[in-house]
């Protein structure tokens, strides 16, 4: 008898520069999964207040100094991710990796625009600067939120299998037609669509249903849909419009200039900012084409008012205040806008600005945090996404000839409240919750939503075998 070995990826060795927000969730994930994670930072409080909570090596010293790299651990590391609040040290520090350490994958942080302008796109090729994945955070937010912003209702919307799904984010109103229906039932009530529901939230509660869970007012619900039946399935939901045309921005920071000019590439839409520094939003209208820039208070009705509040399908609040972004989305909602969004650095407060009236709060370090995870995941993993402040993550996985899962049904990989297999793509054909007893193929792709317990469990899945004997 041929007897089968598994080998699988030993635990990496990760370094994070920058003990903040975002390499703090970072850190939480990789060590969490067991690897061997070190955390540079010149601030001593921070490095104690992340040692006191997770299992890491603090390091004290600035991230881009040799000596520093090499007390913690370079020459043997598999990864460093950048994310210090500076992007000259982060650039300095992944070229000090490579040249003395030779770290094998380094990610960096980059906020200024100036160093990814499309003109400037050669600076971080192999040749030139030591980097491997560059991270633009007020990229990836005006992305994240151009992509909401198009669809009626939704407060999150991730493109996958090459846009043919989307897994939208949707709160359901009082008048949505799915409400009060057993999901196993949701077949042959709507028998036209083809959808997942994938997460639920319901108050404080955030769950992976089963069949015979029903969907509430006021639920906010993960769903994963053909995108060809974006249409039909906003409907459903309650919302008839399909997209938002007419968008007002508050503030024209960086997130708030990218998101513009990301916008003014959709034909049909109509754009206005209102920025309060004269300065700041002289320089946003001399960059922006299409888009109207006031200068003023986004918290001054008047000007509100100016902007044509009242005609408004989206309002997008993404100063660099949370107290301003409340209070000015609160204002737009009350003065006749349809849909206000809110970005909030204090996620604490996420779940009492929704209860005022907000319709969708964007959080910019889980989707910081998720693009990073993207490029660090083992295995045959495509994409990975988190899904409602790092409840769960949405994987998009492929199954190839050494991977665990080949062999294995659909329902040996689902467990109950924890993985469920959402759609899967073989031979070009998409199916939306396939059966139980659906064998995996080499070569298939699987959406599969994991609770971060049981993340660990599908990358071992679809992690490659090094060999047999």
């Amino acid at each position: 008898m041929t007897k089968t070995l598994y080998f699988f990826k030993e635990p990496m060795k990760v370094i994070v520069l920058g003990a903040g927000q975002v390499g703090y969730s970072i850190a939480k994930y990789l060590s969490l999964e067991e690897n061997n994670v070190s955390v540079i930072d010149n601030s001593p409080h921070l490095l104690r207040k992340i040692g006191d909570s997770l299992d890491i090596q603090p390091i004290v010293g600035e991230a881009s100094h040799p000596d520093v790299l090499q007390r913690a651990g370079a020459e043997n590391a598999d990864l460093m991710i950048a994310v210090t609040g500076s992007d000259e040290v982060n650039i300095v520090a992944c070229e000090v990796a490579q040249a003395l350490f030779h770290v094998k994958t380094k990610i960096a942080r980059i906020r200024a625009q100036n160093y990814i302008r499309p003109d400037w796109s050669h600076l971080f090729s192999k040749k030139h600067i030591a980097i491997d994945h560059i991270i633009s955070p007020e990229v990836e937010i005006a992305k994240s939120i151009s992509r909401s912003i198009r669809v009626m209702g939704a407060f999150n919307v991730i493109s996958l299998m090459d846009d043919r799904i989307k897994s939208i984010g949707i709160r359901c109103p009082k008048q949505a037609p799915i409400l009060n229906t057993p999901l196993r039932f949701l077949a042959s009530t709507f028998p036209k669509l083809t959808l997942s529901i994938l997460c639920i939230t319901r108050g404080e509660k955030v769950f992976i249903p089963d069949g015979d869970d029903q969907i509430l007012a006021g639920d906010e619900v993960y769903i994963l849909i053909d995108t060809e039946q974006m249409r039909e399935v906003t409907a459903v939901f309650g919302f008839s419009d399909f997209e938002g045309r007419r968008i007002l921005i508050m503030g024209a920071g960086n997130i708030g200039l990218s998101l513009a000019k990301e916008l003014e590439s959709h034909a049909g839409i109509q754009c206005k900012m209102i920025e309060r520094n004269p300065e700041r939003a002289e320089m946003a209208a001399n960059h922006l084409k299409n888009t109207e820039v006031l200068c003023g208070d986004a918290l001054d009705f008047n000007v509100l008012k100016e902007a044509n509040t009242i005609a408004t399908e989206t309002v997008v609040s993404i100063t660099e205040d949370d107290k301003v972004n409340t209070l000015s989305s609160l204002l737009a909602k009350r003065l006749g806008a349809k849909r206000a969004m809110c970005l909030l650095n204090n996620m604490a407060y996420g779940g009492f600005v929704s209860s005022l009236g907000v319709d969708a709060i964007i959080n910019p370090k889980s989707i910081t945090v998720s693009t990073i995870l993207q490029h660090i995941r083992q295995g045959r993993i495509r994409g990975i996404h988190s899904i409602r402040n790092d409840f769960a993550e949405l994987i998009d996985a492929e199954a190839r000839e050494t991977s665990l899962a080949v062999g294995l049904s659909v329902g040996d990989v689902n467990i109950n409240g924890q993985i469920m297999v959402a759609a899967l793509l073989r031979d070009d054909q998409i199916t939306f919750l396939p059966s139980s007893n659906t064998f995996i193929r080499i070569d298939d792709r699987l959406i599969v939503i994991a609770a971060k317990a049981s993340i660990k469990k599908i990358e071992k899945l679809f992690a490659l075998r090094s060999g047999y004997l």
